[in-house]
Order: C-alpha cells, then sequence, then structure tokens
C-alpha cells in the first residue's frame, strides 16, 4: 500500500499522517510508504515509511515524482484558503485549480485508478443559502475559492465516469481549532475564539452570538477522510457533503464556558462584520441522510465538539473527556 498526502505539512495534514502512521495500514493493507507532499515539511519524525518532497504542487515534475512508482490513495488537501485566494486571484488559481486538475491527469494515466480521496469544501454553496438545506442543493461559488473547488468536483466526477480516478469527494465545513496564525482564512475567528477562550484570553469576536455555522473537529475530520478511502463502493457520484454542527457562536461559547470556566463568558465582545457574517455566519440546518448511510458522521454536540478540538488544552477538558 502507497499512500500520499498533499498538504501534508498543514493542519489537517499532519494530524492525518498521524494517524496513518498509528494505524499502519488503509483499506486492509499494510502501508510501505507514506508520500508526503507541501511547499516545508517541518517535524516530522523519522520513519522508515516517510517520503517528503518539498516544493509547490503546481510543479508538474515534482507531482511525476511523487507518483513515480505508482500510488494506491491519494489525500489531496493543499489548497490556498478562501480568503487569500480572492486576494490574489493567479495564486488560488494555479494551485487550488490547475494543479489539483494536473495531479488529476497524472492520476488518470497511471496502471490502475488510485483511489482519491478530495478535500472540497462548503464554500461551493455561496451565499443567500435557504432557511433549511440538504445535501441536494445545488452549488452556486460566490468567491474563486468555492469556484475553482466545484470545477474540480466536476473533473473528478468525470474520471470516475470513465474509470480512470476512483474519486471520492468530501465537502469539509470549518474545521477547528487550528493554529493562531495568519492563514488566509476568513472563516479563522472560529478557531480563533476557540483558543482565546481556552486560554483565559480576551477576544473580539467579528460576527454576532446569534451567527451560526458549520462546525467540525480536526479529529473528526480525519476520521472521516479515512472512511472515504476505505469505502468499497462509493457509487456513481461520489460527492458528500459531510455531515456538520450546526451552532451559534453562543452555543460554542456557552461550550467553552461549561469546559474552561463560567469568565469565558465574560471574555467575549462582537464586533460583526457585516459582510463576514453574510459569508460564515448565517449557515442553517443542513440534512445528509446520504451521507449519514454511508457512515460519515459529526462530533455529535457542541461539547464533544469543544473536547476534540481542544482536548490537550487543559486538565479541565481531560478530566471531561475521562467522565464522558
Amino acid at each position: 500500500m502507497r499512500v500520499m498526502v498533499t498538504g501534508a505539512g498543514g493542519f489537517l495534514g499532519r494530524q492525518l499522517v498521524q494517524r496513518l502512521l498509528e494505524s499502519g495500514s488503509l483499506r486492509g493493507h499494510r502501508i510501505e510508504a507514506l508520500v508526503l507532499l507541501d511547499q516545508r515539511l517541518d517535524g516530522f519524525a523519522a520513519d522508515h515509511r516517510l517520503r517528503l518532497l518539498e516544493g509547490s504542487i503546481t510543479d508538474p515534475t515534482l507531482l511525476r515524482r511523487a507518483l513515480a512508482d505508482g500510488m494506491d490513495v491519494v489525500f489531496h488537501l493543499v489548497s490556498i484558503p478562501g480568503g487569500a485566494a480572492e486576494r490574489e486571484y493567479g495564486l488560488g488559481h494555479q494551485v487550488n485549480l490547475l494543479a489539483s486538475l494536473e495531479l488529476l491527469d497524472q492520476l488518470r494515466r497511471t496502471a490502475r485508478p488510485a483511489v482519491l480521496v478530495y478535500a472540497s469544501s462548503v464554500a461551493v454553496y455561496g451565499a443567500d443559502l435557504p432557511k433549511r438545506m440538504d445535501e441536494g442543493l445545488m452549488p452556486r461559488p460566490a468567491l474563486s475559492y468555492g469556484a475553482h473547488k466545484l470545477m474540480v468536483e466536476t473533473q473528478i466526477s468525470d474520471l470516475a465516469r470513465r474509470g480512470e480516478v476512483d474519486g471520492r469527494v468530501l465537502r469539509l465545513p470549518g474545521i477547528v481549532a487550528r493554529p493562531r496564525e495568519p492563514n488566509g482564512l476568513r472563516s479563522a475567528f472560529m478557531s480563533d475564539l476557540m483558543h482565546a477562550l481556552a486560554a483565559g484570553e480576551a477576544y473580539e469576536c467579528p460576527v454576532s452570538p446569534s451567527a451560526t455555522a458549520w462546525w467540525m473537529s480536526a479529529r473528526c475530520c480525519v476520521d472521516n477522510l479515512l472512511h472515504a478511502a476505505e469505502l468499497d463502493n462509493p457509487g456513481a457520484q461520489p460527492i458528500w457533503q459531510l455531515p456538520v454542527l450546526q451552532l451559534s457562536v453562543a452555543q460554542v461559547v456557552e461550550a467553552l464556558a461549561e469546559a474552561f470556566g463560567d469568565d469565558r463568558r465574560e471574555l467575549v465582545s462582537y464586533q460583526p462584520d457585516a459582510g463576514l457574517e453574510a459569508l460564515f455566519g448565517r449557515y442553517p440546518p443542513l440534512r445528509t441522510p446520504l451521507a449519514r448511510t454511508l457512515g460519515f458522521r459529526h462530533d455529535g454536540s457542541a461539547q464533544a465538539l469543544v473536547r476534540n478540538a481542544l482536548s490537550a488544552t487543559s486538565r479541565r477538558t481531560h478530566a471531561i473527556e475521562r467522565t464522558a
């Protein structure tokens, strides 16, 4: 079993790599090689299974090197986040669209179809969502990031139809809790809020307490990525909207106060940005019966979301985990 992870040096990629190394197998076979591709790949412990390839995914030669010995499963995570892709259109176009299409073209030329798990995004739906929605809603991207994700989804579906790539597409919600550093994500407030209150720091929230978003911990997201790779029969249209927790900011603050102390509620002030809230603070309840039937899941509750996203942050959280 040969596995590749693009964007392996990122927040989600590192957690996925760790899980793959710990499990040691995928799709019933022992992992013999785990190829990591990213601009920088610092901090990975020595392991004979790892092959580190540093460079840009926009380099076709680097992709050919990565795929030279064949690949059984590819997790394609690398992307320029939405806010950064909107500011720097050329960079987003190169990484999010053209490099993804080049990867797909190289994969379809291999001796046998590889399993490709693609991290798409709820950004494909755009803004002005209905008051209630399900996984059948027609995508209408409002940002270039979402448009490029949708284009790649379409190409994966076409290659799956042709039997050239065994593609599986997951539309990811806001994944928390990302490190507190500039990352180009306009939804970064979701993670920043959690980190600030866990650390007992004041936080000025750029959306209102009633703003609703779709939330998922990185731990749960990795579970879903691995589950997608393991499915034996993904069906004719393997594009899935993952189940999500639809929570208001106030609900998340309440769960953080339960985990870290009642004083956390007083640490939050609000300065809503109307434009930001229109894009990232008005997500409706979302039904995903198809994804649930296939075994995909969300964290379960706001309290579980906090435990899963910040499980190593404080002793009190560890205590909650022991008694849950």
